[in-house]
């Protein structure tokens, strides 16, 4: 969905961005990302060199060697049939899916759920496509990342039917209210805010933001969209998580360095504990396909 993954790698290595989770729906785009990426690593390597390189070169003579070449973020895979597809979610798709979550690089299932609001699959559909899912990612001991529109509810009421998955639930780019995020939280989801956090009229937003426990907090972009302010408008990228970050710290009074630093720290902790794990038991099996 990126226009230039490797550029966009690059420049999160520029912003200071050390992780990433890029999604890959089957259904839409099928398991091309996992070939490619090797690829695209390799070329955001060169991109990054001219990179710092440019910027070496804009501050004199001698510039290009003061900064080291910093490091591209580490890259894991989230993989499942969002809700706008799971009319399309057949028998040997899910087949598919679950050999492809034996792919150690593959940390979530996701984004699955409910969207409500633009209906693209009938919601019967979506219900048992995001049933189906959840018991996958249960099998393969991986967590859920959760997309859900107009239908907290629903999407609410099979997860504790189904139960959440002990790897870990997460609400993916979410921009309702306290009220909403205190069932997740209560639930032991993870809570996740992009953009929407940093729209000048979403204060219920950063009013749920406030009530997450910070060891359930995490930042995304939902790249290309959800442009965070100030750049809101234009297409969203990996790197802009930084604005977002910058606003969440705002939020929470993280208001000198070394409570930024802090919060920051947290931040990372809780994406990588959730999002680079280490192999399950199901991906250290040998594939039965």
């Amino acid at each position: 969905m990126l226009r230039d993954p490797a550029l966009e790698l690059a420049r999160c290595a520029m912003h200071g961005v050390a992780f990433v989770e890029t999604i890959v729906d089957p259904a839409d785009d099928g398991f091309g990302t996992f070939e490619a990426l090797p690829g695209w690593l390799m070329e955001a390597s060169a991109d990054l060199r001219a990179m710092v390189a440019a910027e070496g070169a804009g501050e004199g003579a001698g510039g290009e060697e003061r900064r080291a070449l910093p490091p591209l973020p580490a890259v894991r895979i989230a993989a499942g049939v969002h809700p706008h597809n799971a009319k399309d979610l057949t028998d040997d798709l899910v087949a598919a899916l679950g050999e492809r979550l034996r792919d150690r690089r593959v940390s979530a299932v996701g984004e699955i759920g409910l969207d409500y609001h633009y209906d693209l699959s009938p919601r019967p559909v979506q219900r048992e496509a995001f049933r189906a899912q959840i018991r996958l990612a249960k099998a393969a001991g991986l967590p859920v990342v959760l997309h859900m529109r107009e239908a907290h509810d629903d999407g609410f009421a099979i997860l504790a039917e189904e139960g959440f998955p002990e790897a870990g639930t997460l609400l993916h780019c979410f921009n309702l209210d306290g009220a909403e995020a205190s069932r997740w939280v209560e639930a032991g989801c993870y809570i996740a805010f992009g953009g929407p956090l940093t729209f000048k009229r979403a204060e219920e937003v950063r009013e749920a933001a406030r009530i997450v426990p910070v060891n359930r907090l995490l930042t995304e972009t939902d790249a290309p969209y959800m442009t965070p302010e100030p750049l809101r408008g234009t297409l969203c990228g990996p790197a802009h998580v930084v604005w977002t970050a910058a606003v969440l710290c705002e939020v929470l009074g993280a208001d000198t360095p070394e409570a930024r630093a802090t919060l920051l720290a947290q931040l990372y902790a809780n994406a990588e504990a959730l999002l680079d794990r280490a192999p399950t038991p199901w991906q250290k099996e040998p594939s039965h396909a």
